[in-house]
């Protein structure tokens, strides 16, 4: 069995190195920070076991530090604080931040070592980090989300997230989920129309998510509607998503306007990558920390101008797109570092948009190249690809339906629910 790490965090040599010998006499790997910047770099590397942090250091005070890691969402791991002069106050606001415990120096052996056992057996029932909210970054306009999300953190009504595919709808709607209550993704529409309020009922306190209501039937959108009027009896709240425009979809006939105007009442955007591109560096540093965690992968740095190229590069895929070009960079990478020759690779290999020729008339060998999105998750360039397929069909037929069905060999009502469905015009 690996020996459990231990990262120790203090600016005098001499309590390093004292609890070094102690922790490694009892079997546990040590890992030595001598302030807030090297075990910045530890925790970026590797999940630790068990941190002792002390909290008065030169760079940085381990209070500082432990909110920083609360808010990237790497406090993954038992913190047990200490300190030569340490108060009430300190203590209680260390454990209140998420710290396990609180040890005054001189730390006594059989107090230093009961209560590293009780924080690994805590630690190991912690979730492992998940990109979440504090992840996207310090820029102005996600500070604003934060700030937007917070403000109506506290409203039972119902809330409306737009935002394109990949930028992070669900990461907003999880940031205004309270821990310990449920949690309910709506991924079976049809119980919308069949059971509405048993979705309530098993939500009861929690949260109602529906990834994206533009996808509904008319009778799902009316089970949703009455969802939304009866969530406050059940204390649950109800956030959906949409990346489509829904005033237009309400002006085409194919969504209802009560379940619009019922969503107006708190909306709030998300904005794409694009727009805080500033962030894209730290993101990418996250999202590998993040892979090590969970163990997929050995960490992997950047250099500066592999982070200077991704932050320029193009990203209408958002979110969905840079974790997967992230990805593929850390396990494709060949040299100790990734540079801007990998990313260049990466980029160029998986390039945005490709061409995909298709006919567009029954005249042999005419075709037309349409772009395609490859970099979509699988569900997400499916439907592109069917929107692209069945509107091609369209024009084929002259908006001729009947022509179109026996095309695309489908029973007209199953064509036009398709149709309805991914939004494609008839005509």
């Amino acid at each position: 069995m690996t020996a459990r790490q231990v990262l120790v965090v203090d600016d005098e040599i001499g309590i390093r190195e004292l609890l070094r010998d102690i922790l490694q006499d009892e079997g546990y790997q040590v890992r030595l920070a001598e302030n807030a910047a090297e075990a910045r770099n530890w925790r970026q590397q590797a999940r630790p076991d068990l941190v002792l942090l002390d909290i008065w250091m030169p760079d940085c005070d381990g209070i500082s530090l432990l909110k920083e890691w609360g808010n990237a969402g790497l406090l993954t791991m038992p913190v047990v604080m200490m300190s030569g002069h340490g108060t009430i106050d300190t203590a209680v606001e260390a454990t209140r931040i998420g710290a396990f415990d609180f040890l005054e120096k001189p730390i006594a052996l059989q107090k230093l070592l009961k209560t590293v056992n009780a924080a690994l057996k805590h630690g190991e029932q912690l979730p492992r980090s998940d990109i979440n909210l504090f992840n996207l970054g310090k820029s102005a306009v996600i500070t604003e989300l934060r700030q937007r999300l917070e403000q109506v953190a506290l409203l039972n009504s119902a809330l409306l997230i737009i935002g394109a595919k990949g930028s992070g709808v669900e990461l907003c709607a999880r940031f205004l989920h309270q821990p310990g209550t449920p949690w309910s993704v709506v991924t079976e529409t049809e119980r919308l129309a069949i059971a509405p309020l048993e979705l309530l009922e098993h939500a009861t306190d929690g949260v109602v998510f529906v990834p994206e209501v533009a996808d509904l039937s008319k009778t799902e959108q009316k089970g949703l509607l009455l969802l939304i009027a009866k969530a406050e009896k059940y204390d649950a709240k109800v956030i959906c998503g949409t990346a489509r425009a829904l005033p237009q979809l309400v002006q085409e006939g194919s969504f209802d306007g009560s379940l619009l105007q019922a969503l107006s009442v708190t909306t709030v955007s998300v904005p794409a990558l694009e727009d805080h591109r500033e962030d894209i560096p730290d993101l990418a540093r996250s999202m590998v920390t993040l892979m090590v965690e969970t163990g997929e992968t050995a960490y992997r740095e950047f250099d500066i101008a592999a982070l200077n190229g991704l932050r320029n590069a193009d990203w209408p895929g958002n979110l969905a797109q840079l974790d997967s070009v992230i990805r593929n960079l850390v396990q494709t990478s060949l040299g100790e570092k990734i540079t801007l020759a990998d990313v260049n690779r990466v980029l160029g290999q998986f390039a945005q948009f490709h061409q995909v020729s298709q006919p567009v008339s029954e005249t042999p060998g005419q075709t037309v190249s349409l772009a395609f999105n490859l970099d979509l998750p699988l569900r997400e360039a499916r439907d592109e690809f069917e929107r692209l397929y069945f509107e091609h069909h369209i024009a084929k037929a002259g908006s001729n339906m009947s022509k179109v069905a026996e095309n695309v060999q489908l029973e007209r009502t199953h064509l036009y629910r398709k149709l309805k469905q991914l939004g494609v015009k008839t005509k």
